[in-house]
């Protein structure tokens, strides 16, 4: 199959799914057809799927991220020892793990083609990433409290694992308890990945965007707390500080130097 064969037997799959197949629900442009496969990615509850779908899901996934374009951690220089800045998407960089900023069902946005983080991260995994994420919350019995992380397998991104983590949301005044909550999110994904022998973690701005946290604070505190665990652990993960925004990206250039 080439991309065009794949994709439109995916979203066949997936309105077969939904008892909504018909020829009518085909777009024939391929920006229309690629809207509306996310918007069933996005939409899907995590139920079991075909081996068939997989491997057609898996091959048009990763072909679609290989279009985009990856970048390796080994082609990046660090700005200080053993931490990066690098501005681009973070479902296309080839790292030990990716950190998500998940909210407490930890089960992705279920928003059609939002372009949120999390959505992004679901999206271009698979519908695996879904399913892994709902055996984890089963098997906890509740909702994931904010600052606290949880790993699963990246699937089909070029990056190895996944850190989800729930960041705190900005209502009105930023508190000291945001602040630690924050802290304690970054904390959690850099204890988790060296427990699990991952040797480098590329964190997004968590609790920025619709969570509201400010952005300059909360570079303030990723910043801080990764240098402090470093100096206390002697830790040498490699981390590597991911900004979408032109204005994270100024924020992280001016506090990194």
């Amino acid at each position: 199959m080439n991309q065009t064969e794949r994709r439109e037997y995916l979203i066949r799959y997936l309105l077969a799914e939904r008892g909504e197949e018909n020829d009518a629900a085909l777009p024939e442009d391929t920006a229309s057809q690629k809207r509306l496969l996310r918007a069933l990615f996005n939409v899907r509850m995590p139920d079991p799927v075909s081996p068939e779908f997989l491997a057609v899901q898996d091959a048009y996934l990763q072909e679609a991220t290989r279009q985009k374009g990856v970048t390796d951690l080994s082609d990046l220089t660090p700005v200080q020892e053993d931490i990066y800045l690098w501005q681009g998407d973070i479902i296309t960089l080839r790292c030990g793990t990716i950190v998500n900023a998940a909210n407490s069902r930890m089960l992705g946005c279920f928003r059609p083609n939002h372009g949120c983080i999390d959505n992004c991260i679901h999206t271009f995994a698979g519908v695996q990433l879904r399913r892994a994420c709902y055996a984890l919350m089963q098997e906890q019995g509740h909702e994931e409290p904010t600052g606290t992380a949880k790993l699963t397998p990246a699937y089909n991104l070029p990056c190895d694992y996944v850190l989800h983590t729930v960041g705190p949301i900005v209502y009105g005044e930023l508190t000291k308890t945001h602040e630690t909550l924050l802290a304690s999110c970054y904390l959690s994904c850099l204890k988790l990945a060296e427990q699990t022998g991952i040797q480098s973690v590329a964190f997004c701005c968590i609790s920025t965007g619709v969570f509201r946290f400010p952005n300059q604070r909360a570079a303030e505190i990723a910043i801080q707390t990764v240098k402090e665990y470093k100096t206390r652990t002697g830790s040498g993960i490699k981390v590597i500080f991911n900004v979408f925004q032109d204005i994270d990206w100024k924020i992280y250039r001016t506090l990194l130097g």
